[in-house]
């Protein structure tokens, strides 16, 4: 492990020898292969789509671009998109759906606004992303669904991988640590500012949080990160506001199609991070009576998704209950 590293910090367990803006050993330079011989990019139906994308993911994953015609920032994204997994040498597939003539899969996967990158592995959504970003990030995309070629990852990806894995050791500082050195080093870093101001958020900085936030660039306010740190707090703050779980459950013991009462236990069960429990409370609601307070049970669940993050084990449990419920 070097000293040399920008991203270590008191924590050097977590980190890996990483140096940005330079390297600790020479790294060898890549060539992009060309596409293979098959194709790696079609579009698809609503009826093909198993085919396209769910079976094919058991082989290799797939990344399934959600766009329509009248969408301008999907003609921005769609032509990246190609050229990213034309030069990924077949690591990944790209399978397009045009929404206008197939909605059926955007709705259950929740999507509510384009465009949309989904990857597909062993016939389930993994990771995925909104709008059109960055070249720089479409092709870190792929490499992080795809599995790293030749050359390594660079090494702010290596650094968040490391602050992620402090995280989940349960290393907060550690984690806040290296989100810090690298916005020293990159301070247009999406995903450390994001990390970093959810770990100040959970230590009840929401002050800090919130500073973070609005010292973001002002071109990436909108970025997925950022937007799911917004909907967690907004979340949170709604739920502080409604009082205490017991009455809510009271009514319902007493009630138990008292909807109202099943949403606010919802949302304070989020807060506590019992998110299983509010899905399941959202799901009933929507099973009940998709007509209450405007299919307001629904709304709420996708912002739910959108403040989890898509990869989310409950995120993904819950998606596909509510598939079920709106397609079977």
């Amino acid at each position: 492990m070097s000293d040399n590293n920008p991203f270590g910090g008191p924590g050097g367990q977590y980190t890996t020898s990483v140096q940005y803006g330079g390297t600790e050993r020479d790294r060898p330079k890549v060539t992009l292969g060309e596409a293979p011989a098959v194709d790696v990019i079609k579009d698809t139906t609503t009826a093909a789509f198993a085919a396209d994308v769910i079976q094919e993911s058991r082989r290799q994953p797939v990344l399934v671009d959600f766009w329509a015609p009248w969408c301008g920032p999907c003609k921005q994204l769609t032509p990246q998109l190609e050229k990213a997994v034309k030069a990924a040498g077949g690591k990944v597939k790209l399978v397009k759906m045009n929404i206008d003539d197939h909605p059926s899969i955007a709705g259950q996967l929740g999507i509510q606004s384009i465009p949309a990158v989904i990857a597909f592995k062993d016939g389930q959504p993994v990771d995925g992303f909104m709008g059109a970003v960055p070249e720089s990030q479409i092709a870190e995309f792929i490499d992080k669904v795809g599995g790293k070629g030749p050359g390594g990852v660079p090494p702010v990806a290596e650094a968040l991988a490391a602050a992620a894995e402090a995280r989940d050791a349960g290393d907060m500082q550690t984690a806040a640590d290296i989100y810090d050195s690298i916005l020293e080093q990159a301070p247009e870093t999406i995903e450390a500012i994001a990390g970093l101001g959810d770990l100040l958020f959970e230590a009840g900085d929401i002050d800090g949080a919130e500073a973070l936030l609005a010292g973001a660039p002002e071109a990436k306010k909108d970025a997925p990160p950022l937007a799911a740190l917004r909907a967690k707090m907004a979340i949170a703050a709604q739920a502080a506001a409604l009082g205490n779980p017991a009455e809510f459950e009271r009514r319902l013991a007493e009630n138990p199609g008292d909807h109202q009462a099943r949403f606010d236990l919802a949302m304070i069960q989020n807060a506590k991070g019992d998110r299983t429990a509010a899905a399941d409370n959202l799901l009933a609601i929507i099973k009940a009576d998709r007509t209450w307070n405007e299919d307001g049970a629904k709304t709420q669940l996708l912002q739910l998704f959108e403040a989890w993050g898509m990869t989310d084990e409950a995120t993904l449990a819950a998606r596909r209950k509510l598939s079920s419920l709106l397609f079977s």
